[in-house]
């Protein structure tokens, strides 16, 4: 697992990305969990919600996958983000209501950031987390009745692919993950060069179903 995150002049980061490095390949196991974390990030990404919705209804969304497998994770989906202050702030936050937990019952507004990371972890064997920054945001919708948001995705950092079961995943899940890492390389691609550079490309191709 690889956690990079820091305070800036221009904000705040909090980047985590698990990255295979061995020995040997992963198994089905990592594959399996691994692709069902991505795909909880995924959804949550790609949510619409009304004007209302607390964190708490969005939960779900990020475990589904992993609920389907009989297995889950213990911390919450989302935490606030704070500039020149904490890093974990609230009032929002997306995670479990139960237990009242503060924030979960926080109405999502336009212009909050929260960060999008579901996870695995087994015990004595690995753990698995995947989180970018999201922002809340208006989302037009023809012949909506009240008003709706999305969230815009804000961290542009390569997913490790070594991990995903393309196998497991919708068309609609592929082809966010092309958009997403076309993305990556069109704002940090002109950053870099030579070796970096040819990673990066590497790293940022389609993932083809296989």
């Amino acid at each position: 697992m690889s956690i990079s995150g820091g305070q800036y002049l221009d904000g705040t980061t909090d980047i985590t990305r698990t990255v295979w490095v061995g020995p040997g390949e992963p198994t089905a196991e990592h594959k399996d969990r691994y692709t069902r974390v991505l795909k909880g990030h995924i959804a949550l990404a790609l949510t619409v919600f009304p004007k209302g919705t607390a964190g708490s209804q969005l939960d779900v969304l990020a475990r589904q996958y992993l609920w389907q497998a009989g297995v889950d994770y213990a911390h919450g989906t989302g935490h606030g983000v704070g500039s020149f202050l904490s890093v974990h702030e609230g009032p929002q936050r997306i995670a479990k209501s139960a237990g009242g937990q503060a924030g979960t019952d926080q109405e999502l507004l336009a212009g909050m950031f929260l960060s999008n990371e579901p996870g695995y972890y087994k015990t004595g064997a690995f753990g698995i987390r995947i989180e970018n920054l999201v922002m809340v945001e208006p989302r037009a919708i023809d012949g909506a009745e009240g008003d709706y948001f999305g969230f815009e995705t804000l961290t542009f950092v390569p997913i490790d692919r070594t991990l995903v079961d393309t196998a497991l995943m919708t068309r609609e899940e592929l082809r966010w993950w092309d958009a997403y890492h076309a993305k990556v390389l069109e704002i940090v691609g002109p950053q870099l060069e030579g070796e970096a550079l040819a990673w990066l490309k590497d790293q940022c191709a389609p993932l083809a179903r296989g």
